[in-house]
């Protein structure tokens, strides 16, 4: 196992609070051991370094829990910044005991350093939801930024309206400060009227833009985003709305001066097993964000982790289903009303597959297999469908290694699904990157889509077409340097 997505050994990365400093980038997170017979109960801050997302260096705790006495049982989310010569983190106390003692379960809370290793709280700053306008018990992940327009600190947070429908109460509160510690609450930020609540939020501008991200669970868990031309508004809704699918959550942004990347968490399964429920938390996984020519944001794997793996394994594929044309460079697969693939070596548990797919009018999927078996009838299958303008995940068993299942089948992994329109006899390039039950997938430097495979441990790895045809380029398996 090659350990590209960062976790802590014996424990899992929760939400990352990323922050850049004298050329590193210090990525602070909610350090879940889930043992709490072992560990006890709550969660702190830890924090990592890196210059290259490749190695990773552990500076350890940085933020203590409290106990059951104290509102930050949970150190929850919050934002780190640097004014002057002195760092700030404001993060969300969450004490899962206090509302049946009639007190708040989360409250906005501040700690200093003069260096971001050593950290003293100032239980003296924290405050609470104004209940006149927001819920009492939804008060938590500050984001502050220095408004140089109003010149003053703004501070978003994660909060419900106290009316209106229960379901579409979330939404995105503001607060004033001049000084970082007296804060003015004021009327929401953004109230959209859409979702349970924004978790995370984040703002950064491109150019002229405005970018606000926040991250939802209404429908699934997806991170989000927002582009404006102004703070006031209106923020609108792009084609595609959000970074990555439902196996990346709680993701936030930061910048070197060059390049804006955003940190998120690729979650674990229940029971290590394929179409588990979703844990909370999981391994850290960084995309870089480019801004596109209409200032819309797509994303791609960043260079230092794309560059690791270059070194080339000599392959061939063999035909198993199907018309195929194999040739050096180029493989066509012709399959009008059947399925037809070639399948190639043994996957490693670490290694980056991509190729340049082709396909032709009518054709109903085409893509790559990971861990198939001979006969190319299990394994899993990263699809381009272009009837549905989607690009997904499915696997064969689909229940936990039953080859039959009497009950209702979905037509691939449930939430493991991109949004994208696929033109005929376009070149898409797919990258595929897998370590171990870790899989990230990117297309066209524009798309990406996290997954984690359980239940197949090895298999081959190949090409194929349903329905259709398609040409595939370059083809390759690399495994990293060094």
């Amino acid at each position: 196992m090659c350990d590209f997505f960062y976790k802590p050994k014996n424990a899992w990365i929760g939400d990352v609070i990323p922050f850049f400093d004298n050329g590193e980038f210090k990525l602070f997170y909610l350090h879940d051991w889930r043992d709490k017979n072992r560990y006890g109960e709550g969660v702190p801050w830890y924090q990592v370094g890196t210059q290259d997302f490749i190695n990773f260096k552990e500076y350890g705790e940085m933020i203590s829990r409290g106990n059951e006495n104290e509102q930050d049982m949970y150190v929850a989310t919050g934002c780190v910044l640097k004014v002057e010569r002195k760092y700030h983190i404001f993060y969300a106390g969450i004490n899962p005991y206090f509302p049946a003692k009639g007190k708040p379960q989360q409250g906005i809370m501040h700690a200093e350093s003069s260096d971001l290793l050593n950290w003293e709280k100032i239980p003296e700053d924290t405050f609470y939801a104004r209940e006149d306008i927001y819920e009492q018990h939804d008060w938590r992940d500050p984001f502050v930024f220095w408004n140089k327009n109003t010149e003053e600190y703004w501070m978003l947070i994660a909060a419900r309206l106290n009316k209106g429908p229960s379901r579409r109460r979330g939404c995105i509160a503001l607060c004033k400060s001049k000084d970082l510690k007296k804060w003015n609450i004021c009327e929401p930020f953004w109230a959209p009227n859409i979702y349970y609540t924004h978790e995370c939020p984040d703002l950064f501008k491109i150019g002229d833009w405005y970018y606000l991200v926040y991250s939802s669970f209404s429908e699934n868990f997806v991170t989000h985003y927002r582009i404006s031309e102004t703070l006031e508004g209106p923020w609108m809704v792009p084609e595609v709305d959000s970074f990555d699918g439902t196996a990346y959550y709680a993701a936030k942004t930061c910048s070197n001066g060059e390049k804006r990347y955003i940190f998120g968490w690729n979650p674990t399964r229940e029971q290590n097993k394929d179409y588990k429920n979703w844990d909370w938390g999981g391994n850290l996984v960084i995309h870089e964000i480019k801004q596109n020519p209409d200032n819309t944001l797509s994303v791609k794997v960043p260079d230092e982790i794309n560059n690791v793996f270059q070194k080339d394994i000599f392959y061939r594929f063999h035909p198993v289903l199907g018309d195929c044309l194999i040739g050096k460079e180029k493989v066509s697969i012709k399959a009008q009303s059947s399925f037809g693939c070639a399948l190639a070596d043994e996957m490693p548990l670490c290694c980056k597959i991509s190729t340049k797919i082709k396909f032709f009018n009518n054709t109903t999927e085409c893509g790559i297999m990971l861990r198939a078996d001979e006969e190319s009838g299990s394994g899993y299958f990263i699809k381009l469908e272009p009837k549905n303008n989607r690009l997904i995940l499915d696997s064969w068993p689909r229940d936990a290694g039953t080859m039959f299942i009497c009950k209702s089948i979905t037509p691939y992994m449930a939430e493991l699904e991109r949004f994208v329109k696929l033109i005929p006899e376009k070149l898409y390039e797919l990258k595929v990157f897998v370590d171990n039950t870790i899989c990230e997938v990117y297309l066209n430097n524009q798309i990406a889509m996290s997954a984690r495979i359980y239940n197949l441990k090895k298999g081959k790895w190949g090409i194929f077409v349903k329905e259709g045809e398609a040409d595939f380029y370059s083809s390759k398996l690399f495994l990293p340097i060094g």
